[in-house]
């Protein structure tokens, strides 16, 4: 075993081409795909949204489709067993308590490489994730 191994290793997908490719990367650092987890943090809906105000979506509903998609984009069979999860909030303060509640050994995020304004005005995740997390935190640049 090699001393880069680790047991859990996160990748957040915001369904972007780079946090895709983040998943390769980050299945040399595990043994098998199942000690590889993907998560998906979904924004609140807002009470004034059409759907949510004729009760035609939810919550369940939204984290059901994205469960769903991100099967279907991992069906390779190098990612079979990948664990799969879907939550609801603000995407760096969900990434850093769910790797915490899975005891993660590495996180491999993607950075968009926003710089300026929209830095400013976006935040950025990957680096609230650094900041913040219990554990070693691979960001990959574009």
């Amino acid at each position: 075993m090699s001393w880069l191994q680790r047991n859990r290793v996160l990748v957040p997908i915001d369904f972007s081409e780079e946090s895709f490719a983040a998943l390769k990367p980050a299945r040399e650092f595990v043994k098998d795909s199942s000690q590889l987890y993907v998560l998906h943090v979904l924004s609140h809906l807002h009470p004034a949204e059409p759907g949510v105000v004729w009760e035609a979506i939810d919550d369940e509903t939204r984290k059901k489709h994205v469960q769903e998609a991100l099967r279907e984009r991992l069906k390779d069979s190098e990612f079979q067993g990948v664990q799969i999860s879907v939550l609801v909030g603000d995407p760096s303060s969900k990434i850093i308590d769910y790797a915490q509640e899975i005891n993660a050994d590495l996180i491999v995020i993607p950075s968009h490489g926003r710089t300026g304004l929209s830095r400013f005005f976006l935040g950025s995740v990957a680096e609230r994730v650094v900041r913040f997390a219990h554990c070693p935190v691979v960001v990959l640049r574009k």
